[in-house]
């Protein structure tokens, strides 16, 4: 039985004010006046401060900005390398912390965002800190049972090695993985970002990664569509 406490992962009390309403209708005004200031060639954070300011937004509607809007350049970027079929037998090389992370905020029932680039992002930070919860088995086995289902061949993932209980972690997901029949492997390392900027297959939700790496997969999206009870708010634009 699991005994580990529920945990709502990316849970803030405020959200049910800032991201409803006419708090909502404000947010999806501001991603186009984000969006047009990105294409003008503003960074993300001078962008999503003029824009925050204009509408007197909290830190966190900041960041729901600054997380899911994107320069219509990047986007056509990623979706020329997105690959949506002939996935079978290929590696897959999944940022471990990003994806888990935003699969338990889903299943938690917290605020995601259906984005500019097609991807799910989440407002849940890291900062050096994880630990497993009650909604982690569940997400590995989401990632595993969707990768089954589009037939990878292999499937690596990353850990930051400087977070907290990646170790954990990475006996969780192995022993998990054993009841699948392709090959699983975790690779704990010190950078993570550096090393799937340049790979092909990437499973992530980090808009820098998505920029640079050779070809990606947006798993959590096809996964988070087959969940119910999830609270997305669409702010793909068009």
């Amino acid at each position: 039985m699991d005994t580990r406490k529920i945990v709502k992962r990316g849970y803030a009390p405020g959200d049910q004010k800032e991201f409803t309403g006419i708090q909502l209708e404000h947010l999806k005004e501001a991603a186009k006046d984000t969006q047009y200031l990105l294409g003008r060639g503003y960074a993300v954070k001078n962008a999503t401060t003029f824009v925050g300011n204009h509408y007197m937004f909290s830190e966190r509607q900041r960041l729901a900005l600054a997380r899911s809007v994107s320069s219509k350049a990047d986007i056509q970027k990623r979706k020329e390398k997105m690959i949506e079929k002939g996935t079978k037998g290929m590696t897959v090389h999944i940022d471990g912390f990003n994806t888990i992370i935003s699969l338990e905020v889903a299943l938690s029932g917290s605020l995601l965002f259906h984005c500019c680039d097609g991807t799910i992002r989440d407002l849940a930070g890291l900062r050096g800190t994880y630990r497993i919860i009650d909604k982690t088995e569940q997400a590995v086995r989401l990632i595993l049972e969707r990768l089954k289902k589009i037939e990878i061949g292999e499937a690596v993932f990353y850990l930051d090695a400087p977070v907290s209980n990646s170790g954990r972690l990475k006996a969780l997901i192995l022993e998990i993985a054993d009841a699948y029949d392709f090959d699983v492997s975790v690779e704990v390392i010190n950078d993570v970002d550096r090393v799937l900027e340049k790979l092909p297959g990437v499973i992530s939700g980090d808009a820098i990664i998505l920029n640079k790496c050779k070809s990606w997969i947006n798993l959590v999206s096809a996964i988070v569509s087959d969940l119910s009870d999830v609270w997305v708010i669409d702010l793909k634009l068009y």
